[in-house]
């Protein structure tokens, strides 16, 4: 089996995003995104350009997450495809369709929350240790074949079998 590979995008976002709603209902943000361009110079430096800019669209809830977590001046790397469109001036324009995004870690600070996604979540509490104990001793208790007899005495002690 081979590795499934896509387009990436690394750059900054341009513009605050954008959320609206396609004629079917499904969410779709759309953002200006910017990559910044150098140029290496014969003594060894690098020469800054002017950045290079296209348009970033998502779609459902990945546009939906993207549109809570970036903001203009984001520093980002983007998983999809370009593709070509025609505007409604008529004009053919390129896009990057993205269908994952992530801040970028080599030039963003942040801190990873490691609890489970709110769609993976339990809908109710998880039991306890104690409760997980006592329901533990129930079941074994459902399984024991031969429950403790009482004796005159009181005492709840077994007699050992041969089985």
């Amino acid at each position: 089996m081979s590795i499934r590979t896509k387009q990436s995008l690394a750059g900054f976002v341009a513009t605050d995003p954008e959320l609206t709603f396609t004629s079917s209902g499904d969410a779709r943000v759309y953002m200006r995104v910017g990559q910044p361009q150098a140029r290496f110079e014969q003594d060894g430096t690098f020469t800054q350009l002017d950045p290079e800019f296209t348009d970033l669209v998502m779609f459902r809830k990945s546009a939906e997450l993207a549109h809570e977590q970036f903001r203009k001046g984001d520093n980002f790397i983007a998983e999809g495809e370009t593709r070509t469109y025609t505007g409604d001036d008529g004009m053919e324009r390129e896009q990057f369709v993205a269908s994952r995004i992530g801040h970028d870690n080599n030039i963003t600070r942040y801190t990873v929350d490691r609890g489970a996604p709110e769609r993976e979540a339990p809908q109710h509490e998880a039991p306890g240790r104690e409760q997980m104990q006592q329901v533990l001793a129930q079941r074994e208790a459902d399984l024991d074949p031969e429950p403790p007899a009482a004796s005159a005495t009181g005492s709840t002690e077994r007699e050992a079998v041969a089985r």
